[in-house]
């Protein structure tokens, strides 16, 4: 993979020191450590995505992608740690997990969004992908401050129930059946992670509650895109950036 679009290129890490400017960038982006390596034991199974500015090659946003060939093998992904997703078992198609996604705290540019997603649409076109996933998280664990935008996933985005993830983690927040309130959608759609707002204009769907992930400092949701509901016009978009 190696896509140009303007100012930004995408491209697929090919050594240990890019991945390791990856997890340098995690690092800074997760835990406002700039002299750290942000690391699991899911790395080494990952495909890397790296975008840099094209001008100086500074590394602006990465993410990694971790194949499944059906949902025979969800129990070996990074979100399989905190849901319990045996639902998910029977889909019968290749999937991937987005994971670790991360823009730099200093880059605020639209297009680098942009340029992540069109090289995420050149990979699941390519690999033949029928669902993507993963975590979306909300910044901080107080689920109070994010009250309208819980409220609007609760109407709006809750997971098919053949695919709704189950609790596994210790401690979540069921927005969905302990939120009462109706949603103020300009606050919601402010308070909306992009990420997640992305997956959202895709068509995707989120589980019933929001894990409460203390060593990231998160709340984050399950987020499935089943590629064949994304709406025509959304692919038409996608696929124009991409290609």
């Amino acid at each position: 993979m190696n896509l140009c679009k303007g100012r930004f290129r995408a491209r697929v890490a090919r050594t240990m020191g890019e991945v390791q400017a990856a997890q340098r960038l995690r690092s800074v982006a997760f835990h406002e450590r700039w002299d750290g390596l942000d690391v699991d034991a899911f790395d080494p199974l990952c495909v890397h995505v790296l975008v840099e500015d094209t001008g100086s090659g500074e590394l602006v946003c990465c993410f990694r992608l971790l194949p499944l060939q059906s949902g025979l093998e969800i129990g070996g992904c990074y979100a399989a740690q905190y849901y319990e997703l045996s639902a998910l078992q029977g889909f019968d198609g290749p999937m991937v997990e987005m994971g670790r996604f991360c823009v730099h705290p200093d880059w605020k540019d639209p297009d680098i969004l942009r340029v992540a997603w069109a090289a995420m649409t050149r990979y699941v076109d390519e690999a033949g992908i029928e669902l993507m996933f993963g975590c979306a998280s909300f910044r901080g664990t107080n689920a109070e401050a994010y009250q309208d935008a819980f409220a609007m996933l609760r109407d709006r985005h809750i997971a098919p129930k053949r695919w709704l993830p189950r609790v596994k983690a210790p401690k979540v927040f069921r927005f969905a059946s302990r939120l009462r309130c109706k949603p103020d959608m300009k606050q919601a759609m402010l308070r909306m992670p992009p990420l997640l707002k992305t997956y959202l204009m895709m068509g995707g769907w989120v589980s019933d509650h929001a894990v409460v992930d203390t060593q990231m400092n998160t709340l984050h949701v399950f987020t499935g895109v089943e590629i064949n509901a994304i709406p025509p016009a959304r692919k038409r978009l996608l696929r124009a950036v991409a290609s």
